[in-house]
């Protein structure tokens, strides 16, 4: 595959178009920086300027924005090949988006998308550099969500570069950009992304990246990102057109996702590298393989390793719809409000079965519910070599609590009564009348709520309770197990983990469940350690059937 101006050097002029210097200072071609100008068409014309003096000369230029507040009003800006932007840092360079003006404009800072502008293979972006400033979206309002109300929305994109950024509050997706080759996202922060998502539409994250427009690899690096309270994903991956390929080439490496819906999601990949990432905090879960794409189609082939899953209000690892195979290896899953690992059902077209599901060796513990549950059926999966123990924490029991200790904040549900065992009530929902919340962990006499969604100030579904009024917690799940099977598992090997709880009081209830719902096939459970849960090695619901289960320490009998 070639691109535009790969050729020789011979196609590059020695000298630079006249009037378009290779490095242009804002300030010096009418952007005034001083937080009341509206500085849009003064910067749109220079890039056009400097686009146009590109595609005479082939050299590209770097527009540089010295310290100020640059006011990007009611209109976007369309971007051209071989133009960058550089600032003096976050904070120091400050682009603020707003549309007063124009209420129908989504107002990116800058964008050039295959529907408005034609961007395509043969008419993509090449050389273009943003690096060095930040994006405040929080000006811009429309009267319904669109999801072109970006920080920064490109498509087709070679050879791009988006360094040390920091994007906040817009009212779509942060960074937005579609198709990337031989590109490098790195250092970029994106917090508050997506604030006008109800959480069902197109977009709405901090870093989304639509994929499949150069077919079979993309070659695209994410390293060295914070995603912090975006409305879907900090960080996501999407297949773009039905029936295409999933890409390979991504990776994403040393990252950070907190307080969004989905920390990372996989949404039809191939391949996709997650490594050395935390994820915690995030509302629905860490990591998510699913078909909510736009073309309903699951990521698949995908490795995520050596990451910090942790505190997540639901789920660690949530992986569904995908025909697999996939792998989870050596990360530490621990302190979730639901499961450590979740096979589950997830939206968009159903896969009968997933094939080749891979958890090695990772560390699982304090997790509210199962450690590892297997909600959707699975052919061929290996559960290896896991350290799976102190699971099942979600033990506290039901409470019906009211009256002059009982008061309530934005975040929290104090009850000065009670003495409750630490993090035992986490996950639950709690109900006040009609309001809701959920629990994101608790002390003695304080439940800590988890926001209604990213970047809330509130917990509740409602307005805040009044103090003393009745509040509901349910009792928990009586049987809390280090791994579920409830549904089908056929030809699985579980082999080597060691299933255990000596902490006071033990709340992971037993090694291995299958569920009345569950069924094991063919299955290899052998040479597993499965004594000290706080009731039994195993509870069989259902009883194996083929296959061997045999040298399970604690399960001597059926050895």
């Amino acid at each position: 595959m070639t691109y535009p101006h790969m050729s020789s050097a011979g196609g590059v002029r020695p000298h630079p178009v006249a009037g378009a210097p290779l490095m242009c200072d804002a300030r010096e071609h009418g952007l005034s920086g001083d937080g009341t100008t509206n500085d849009q068409p003064a910067f749109a014309a220079l890039v056009d300027q400097l686009g146009d003096a590109y595609a005479a000369d082939g050299r590209a230029r770097v527009i540089y924005c010295p310290p100020g507040v640059y006011s990007i009003r009611d209109a976007g800006t369309v971007w051209r090949t071989g133009v960058s932007l550089v600032g003096a840092g976050p904070g120091a360079t400050r682009f603020v988006l707003g549309n007063a003006g124009n209420r129908a404009d989504p107002t990116p800072l800058a964008f050039h998308t295959a529907e408005l502008h034609g961007a395509s293979r043969e008419r993509h972006l090449a050389y273009c550099t943003f690096a060095d400033f930040e994006i405040d979206g929080s000006g811009v309002a429309m009267a319904e969500y669109n999801p072109l109300a970006k920080g920064l929305g490109l498509q087709y994109v070679v050879r791009g570069v988006f360094r040390n950024l920091y994007i906040h509050h817009t009212a779509a997706t942060g960074l937005g950009c579609d198709f990337l080759q031989d590109c490098m996202i790195d250092g970029v922060l994106v917090e508050g992304c997506g604030r006008m998502d109800n959480g069902t539409e197109m977009g709405g994250a901090g870093i989304g990246i639509g994929i499949g427009g150069w077919g079979s690899v993309e070659r695209v690096n994410v390293v060295n990102c914070s995603a912090v309270a975006n409305a879907t994903s900090g960080i996501f991956f999407e297949l773009q057109f039905p029936g295409g390929l999933r890409p390979r080439g991504i990776r994403v490496i040393g990252c950070h996702a907190e307080g969004n819906r989905f920390g990372i999601a996989d949404w039809g990949a191939n391949g996709l590298i997650v490594s050395a990432c935390t994820l915690t905090g995030n509302l629905d879960a860490g990591f998510q393989v699913s078909a909510k794409g736009t073309t309903s189609t699951a990521g698949r082939g995908g490795i995520l390793s050596d990451c910090i899953i942790d505190g997540n209000l639901r789920d660690g690892v949530s992986i569904g719809n995908t025909p697999g195979p996939y792998t989870i290896r050596g990360n530490r899953i621990s302190g979730n409000g639901r499961y450590g690992y979740h096979q589950r059902s997830l939206g968009g077209r159903e896969e009968e079965c997933a094939r080749e599901i891979v958890v090695e060796s990772n560390d699982f513990y304090g997790n509210s519910l199962d450690a590892v549950r297997i909600d959707r059926p699975i052919r061929d999966a290996f559960v290896t070599d896991n350290r799976i123990r102190a699971n099942g924490r979600q033990c506290g029991p039901s409470t019906v609590g009211s009256g002059d200790s009982v008061r309530y904040t934005e975040r929290s549900v104090v009850d000065r009564r009670e003495r409750w065992l630490p993090d035992a009530h986490r996950g639950k929902t709690i109900n006040v009348g009609k309001r809701v919340a959920v629990v994101a962990a608790n002390d003695e006499t304080e439940l800590h709520l988890a926001p209604i969604r990213p970047d809330a100030s509130s917990a509740w579904s409602g307005d805040i309770p009044p103090p003393g009024s009745t509040y509901v917690k349910p009792a928990p799940p009586s049987t809390r197990a280090g791994i579920t099977i409830n549904a089908a598992l056929t030809g699985a090997t579980i082999r080597g983990n060691r299933i255990w709880d000596s902490h006071e009081p033990a709340t992971q209830t037993h090694g291995i469940w299958i569920t009345d719902q569950g069924s094991c096939v063919g299955c290899r459970v052998q040479d597993n350690d499965l004594a000290g849960n706080a009731e039994a090695p195993v509870r069989l619901d259902t009883p194996p059937v083929g296959g061997r289960w045999e040298r399970n320490h604690g399960d001597d009998d059926r050895g």
